[in-house]
């Protein structure tokens, strides 16, 4: 693949900035409409968007419809923009005097998109920054790109005009191009921490409004009246679906007390029943070998290796670059394995004794994205959401995401700048606030005469 040029990316920006203009003064409703053939297009090629999804990030199409429905969803929110994106309104605040607010466009935005995700992510972005009146630029990974271009087709097809949804492929050239360009009022961003922190320093030394979600390392609190086969399900689930490339992917169990045991064992249980194959191999030998060396380091440092996912047949094969499920118990936060974002299908476990020390485990964590806690205690589950220093909390539920009229996003090093993103934060975010304080003056001899006196 050729990477765009900062040429190329000065060319789709003059594009947007060009189109913004016409956009902006688009009425609501007719982007109402818009957004409204986008989703149904999107929803009527779903089959063929996800066959992109496997045929180059590998996902099976299970999954891969799966990510475009949660993306639809999206679409779906952004198509209610005009009851959204109304301001307030207060009379007679002062004699003859109203105060009301509108929200505006930010102009040209960008969004910088994960390997994880293609199709997604950026509809995540580009549904509530374009129905808001602003253009978009996306630049998604390089390691899948169909998935943008198709989407940019449907969007083409749905009548979004030329200019307002613009796609650059490109690597680190295309980003600090995004970062610099003075047009580019905002840019949204999913990736890593040291990437996203990159992003949002850069971004905003540069003036521009930045959301940068980074890693994390999400944790399952199973306290000792859980259900243990629920809990066992869940862990499994969410720490080996989409080959643990998922930022809200379970990575660490912490079992406490006499739960320890049987859960290890029966998450240990489950493990020959994940299907290893198409559709679930990491990204890049590379990432797969990097995830398979923590397999080394962890007994190494103390823990003891109950899966390994070497073992597994495919791992030496040609065909792909495959793990199995690997599951490493009597974890501790000194770890390598417990301390980076491994980012693949290595669940590991802690054990702890109390509730207090889980909760100050999460809390002392850098990442703060998800959590889960499983238990069948109410006021257990009602302190944990209360205490717990992360951004997106499961109550026997162990991928706690959003739904679109909700915004995602997790708290400190998960998350750089102060909105999350999609629902009503990503309204706020690709708009801002404008106050007008208005009087009228007295019209003089051309008033009507009302037959009563004024009172405004």
């Amino acid at each position: 693949m050729d990477f765009a040029s900062i040429a190329e990316v000065d060319a789709a920006v003059a594009a947007a900035k060009a189109a913004f203009p016409g956009w902006r003064a688009t009425s609501l409703s007719r982007r109402t409409e818009v957004m409204f053939r986008v989703r149904n297009i999107v929803e009527a090629h779903r089959r063929e968007l996800a066959a992109f999804l496997t045929a180059e990030h590998g996902k099976v199409p299970s999954d891969a419809l799966g990510e475009i429905a949660r993306g639809i969803e999206n679409l779906e929110f952004a198509t209610g923009i005009p009851n959204l994106i109304k301001g307030g309104f207060s009379e007679q605040v002062s004699t003859g005097i109203d105060v009301y607010q509108i929200r505006q466009p930010l102009g040209v935005v960008a969004g910088i998109t994960p390997f994880n995700f293609p199709a997604m992510v950026p509809m995540w972005m580009f549904a509530n920054a374009i129905a808001c009146g602003n253009t978009f630029i996306l630049k998604p990974s390089e390691k899948d790109p169909s998935a943008s271009l198709y989407l940019a087709e449907l969007l083409k097809e749905a009548g979004v005009p030329d200019g307002v949804f613009n796609v650059i492929q490109g690597d680190k050239v295309a980003v600090d191009r995004i970062l610099d360009h003075p047009d580019i009022a905002a840019v949204s961003f999913v990736g890593s921490t040291p990437i996203a922190r990159y992003i949002y320093e850069t971004g905003t030394r540069n003036g521009k409004r930045v959301q940068a979600l980074g890693g994390a390392k999400n944790h399952m609190i199973v306290l000792p009246d859980a259900d243990i086969d629920m809990a066992a399900d869940a862990a499994v689930s969410a720490g080996y679906g989409s080959s643990g490339e998922r930022c809200m992917a379970i990575a660490t169990v912490v079992a406490v007390g006499a739960v320890a045991d049987p859960l290890v064992e029966a998450i240990a249980k489950r493990l020959p029943k994940v299907r290893v194959g198409p559709g679930t191999a990491l990204v890049t030998k590379q990432h797969r070998d990097k995830v398979a060396s923590y397999l080394d380091s962890a007994p190494a440092q103390g823990a003891t290796v109950v899966a390994d996912g070497r073992e597994h047949p495919l791992y030496r094969g040609s065909e792909g670059f495959f793990l199995g499920t690997s599951l490493i118990d009597h974890v501790t936060p000194a770890m390598d394995c417990y301390r980076d974002e491994i980012f693949g299908p290595v669940l590991t476990v802690t054990r702890v004794a109390t509730y207090a020390e889980a909760l100050q485990l999460v809390n002392d964590n850098p990442y703060g994205n998800g959590t889960a806690i499983f238990t069948r205690d109410g006021g257990a589950a009602r302190q944990y959401q209360f205490d717990v220093n992360v951004g997106m909390v499961g109550i026997n539920v162990p991928v706690p995401v959003p739904v679109a009229f909700y915004s995602f996003g997790g708290w400190k090093a998960s998350l750089f700048g102060d909105l999350h993103m999609y629902g009503p934060e990503g309204i706020q975010f690709y708009t801002r606030a404008k106050i007008v304080t208005a009087r009228w003056p007295d019209p003089g001899t051309s008033k009507v005469d009302l037959g009563f006196p004024r009172t405004r």
